[in-house]
Formats: C-alpha cells, sequence, structure tokens
C-alpha cells in the first residue's frame, strides 16, 4: 500500500509567506514523492512560476479545483 502524500496547507498562513513555505518544501523533496498542498484559491500563478524556474522538474496533478478549496498534488521528476 503506497503512503499518503503529505500535506502542506497553507490556507491558515499569512500570503506572503505561502509561496516561500510552498517552495521550501517542493526543494526538500526527493526525486519520485510528492506533497499535496492546500490552499483557499488557484495556484496557478505558482504554477507558471515553477514552469518558468523548474520546467521539466515538476508534476502538478489538481486533486480538488474549488470554489472554496483547492488541493494540488505536486511532486518532484527530477533533480535541479
Amino acid at each position: 500500500m503506497p503512503i499518503p502524500a503529505p500535506i502542506l496547507d497553507v490556507r491558515t498562513e499569512i500570503p506572503r509567506i505561502r509561496h516561500q513555505l510552498i517552495f521550501e518544501t517542493f526543494a526538500s523533496l526527493a526525486v519520485g514523492a510528492a506533497f499535496v498542498l492546500v490552499n483557499d484559491h488557484d495556484p496557478k500563478p505558482l504554477y507558471y512560476q515553477l514552469a518558468a524556474e523548474n520546467a521539466g522538474e515538476f508534476s502538478w496533478d489538481y486533486l480538488e479545483e474549488g470554489p472554496q478549496v483547492w488541493r494540488v498534488q505536486m511532486g518532484r521528476l527530477a533533480a535541479a
């Protein structure tokens, strides 16, 4: 049975530190590992930032798409 991905729920964090927490969590992932981001809005701008800075290194799969809660499984496909 696979181990569920850890959850990073940033809904209670102040907005200015959310991206820092998300990027730190992503940076700590081993290749093949993932976590689930839980947010109160669509984190699409984060996707574009990751695509620009980490192209080909991550996976992004929506598990839930609002309107109140968004859950995205983010994984590391390759090392930086």
